[in-house]
């Protein structure tokens, strides 16, 4: 009774708890924190009990107090027989008022209806005792079979945790932080291991949290070195023979696969004691891509529902391999493309140059915009050597397909100055409109492309033409910044090509010009007239001796949005003291 009446106050948070008896009316399982040995229960609370047996149904109250006595809460529900008979009440009291919910209703009921098979059972003769000890067995079992069903539910919660926490990853470090992240608060392992083959080796691919330190292997040299596929090692193994492999050590096969004198699972657990290990191999599209290892310091068994959700959980992580690996390929295959895309910049007597490319999706790397500075021919007729075309542009789109229409208007803006000597930037714009509409290529967006020739004396003339790009800023030596606001229509395949104009303007010894694309200055939300007043800004108080890179890093950091949804160009050329 005892323990029914310490459920009960524990189950519904209250101090007081106790069974009262029918015929003997008596307080028999007082819970012996409630009242002290000796000490009778309030003959409040044992009122309440006898209202509760002769009305023979649950009972919840609060009483106020008052000219009665302090005041008190009360819960009760009686006990009965199995032909219906009043065996007791099941009861709680609170010495202070309390509101009584629906599940307190519920859960002392649930407990009475307990409490009074109890009485019954212990009531019966011999043969009843045995059928409770039965009972009693089978709910023995019944619990163990929930602790089973409860361990088979964690383990479904840790493979649907593994197909959402999987499904988004976005390298290979992400998807072994993800793993150890998810098997850690479940299957416990000791340590992890994911390896992946690359041209017939074995590669570990390492987590952040690994540093640059690596452990001392057995064979020599790192425990993150590579190793052959064909070696000994059981994860090498379970890679060529596509199946799971669990090695123990010391060994103890206990019918699993072990590895005779060679009880560690991989290199990098060679300075580690470890129990138990299972290589899992890491099935892919097109084959097996490599294996996940986990390990634990003390042996553990593998049964076969373990066994089923390593599988699973390899399946998850072998797809988030393949998709890495497809991304990463991507990246390596876009930052070659960046690497050709922007120009080397040329070295030119009397000139800094100066450029900086900030790309706005770091999966492709590179998008839209570009810079370009090169040497123009000499025209026929003229001495004028030195000249150089200097361009900014933004093709619409920050992707691989808008990085790919910029290389070629790139190109072919290059081929209209090489091709039409002498003439100016607004030329060869129009003549790259003519080809594009020509080829059908449906390129659009904004340029300025300029031409810098020198002029005699450290001055050099600047000529260029805008297609509805941001204007260029010029900060002259003695610190005044000036908008070149001169431009025409933008850039698109589907406008007919018309004549451009040409503006130029006299660049003195210690100018800077300013050339940059949207992604600096447009963000949503924003001013973009603002955030040019505070390039302007910015331009005009940097020291002038400051280095042009220093000079476009600090511009990108101050005026720049935090979060790049559009690729950023700058570009600057300061003309030299003499």
């Amino acid at each position: 009774m005892n323990r029914f009446a310490r459920l009960a106050t524990r189950l519904l948070a209250v101090p007081l708890g106790l069974v009262w008896l029918e015929p003997a009316a008596e307080a028999a399982g007082a819970v012996p924190e409630c009242w002290p040995a000796g000490v009778a229960p309030d003959p409040a609370v044992l009122a309440c009990c006898r209202q509760v047996a002769e009305d023979g149904r649950p009972r919840f109250l609060s009483h106020a107090g008052g000219g009665d006595g302090p005041p008190f809460a009360f819960g009760g529900v009686p006990l009965v027989g199995g032909s219906g008979e009043l065996l007791g009440v099941l009861a709680v009291a609170d010495r202070d008022l309390r509101t009584w919910s629906e599940d307190d209703v519920r859960d002392l009921s649930d407990l009475a209806a307990a409490c009074s098979a109890q009485m019954r059972m212990r009531s019966r003769s011999e043969t009843v005792r045995q059928a409770r000890e039965a009972a009693e067995d089978a709910a023995h079992a019944a619990a163990g079979e929930a602790t089973r069903a409860h361990e088979l539910l964690s383990r479904s919660e840790l493979l649907l945790r593994a197909s959402e926490d999987l499904a988004d990853t976005s390298g290979l470090e992400d998807v072994r932080r993800r793993v150890g992240d998810l098997v850690s608060g479940d299957l416990k392992p000791a340590r992890i291991d994911l390896v992946l083959v690359r041209q017939g080796m074995l590669h570990h691919v390492l987590s952040p949290a690994d540093g640059d330190c690596a452990a001392p292997g057995a064979a020599g040299g790192t425990a993150t070195e590579a190793f052959p596929l064909g070696s000994d090692w059981p994860v090498a193994r379970a890679v060529r023979e596509n199946r799971m492999i669990v090695v123990h050590a010391p060994p103890e096969s206990d019918g699993a696969d072990t590895a005779d004198g060679l009880p560690l699972a991989t290199p990098a657990f060679d300075t580690l004691d470890h129990g138990t290990a299972a290589c899992l191999p890491l099935r892919g599209t097109h084959g097996t891509l490599g294996a996940l290892v986990l390990g634990w310091d003390a042996p553990y068994r593998i049964g076969v529902d373990e066994r089923a959700v390593l599988t699973t959980l390899a399946g998850y992580t072998a797809q988030a391999v393949e998709r890495a690996l497809h991304l990463d390929e991507r990246v390596t295959v876009a930052q070659q493309l960046q690497r050709g895309m922007l120009t080397e910049l040329p070295e030119v007597p009397g000139l800094e140059l100066s450029a900086l490319y900030r790309p706005a999706g770091q999966d492709d790397m590179v998008g839209g915009d570009w810079y370009d500075a090169y040497p123009l021919p000499v025209a026929p007729g003229t001495d004028a050597a030195g000249a150089l075309a200097l361009t900014v542009g933004d093709i619409t789109g920050h992707d691989m397909r808008a990085a790919s229409l910029m290389g070629q208007v790139r190109s072919m803006l290059r081929q209209a100055d090489h091709d039409h000597p002498g003439d100016g930037p607004d030329q060869a714009l129009g003549a790259l409109e003519r080809a594009c509409r020509r080829l059908h290529l449906p390129a659009s967006g904004t340029a300025l492309h300029a031409h810098l020739t020198p002029a005699g004396a450290g001055h050099w003339l600047l000529r260029w033409s805008n297609a509805g790009h941001p204007a260029p800023l010029l900060a002259t030596a003695d610190g005044a910044v000036e908008s070149l606001t001169e431009h025409d229509v933008l850039l698109h395949h589907a406008l007919e090509p018309g004549p451009r104009t040409c503006a130029g303007r006299s660049l003195a010894p210690g100018s800077t010009l300013l050339l940059y694309t949207d992604g600096l200055v447009e963000e949503p939300g924003g001013d973009i007239e603002d955030n040019v007043g505070r390039l302007a800004h910015r331009l005009a108080t940097a020291p002038p001796d400051v280095a042009l890179d220093v000079l476009l890093r600090s511009l990108l950091d101050a005026v720049a949005p935090r979060d790049a949804r559009d690729d950023a160009v700058l570009f600057a050329v300061r003309i030299c003291a003499p």
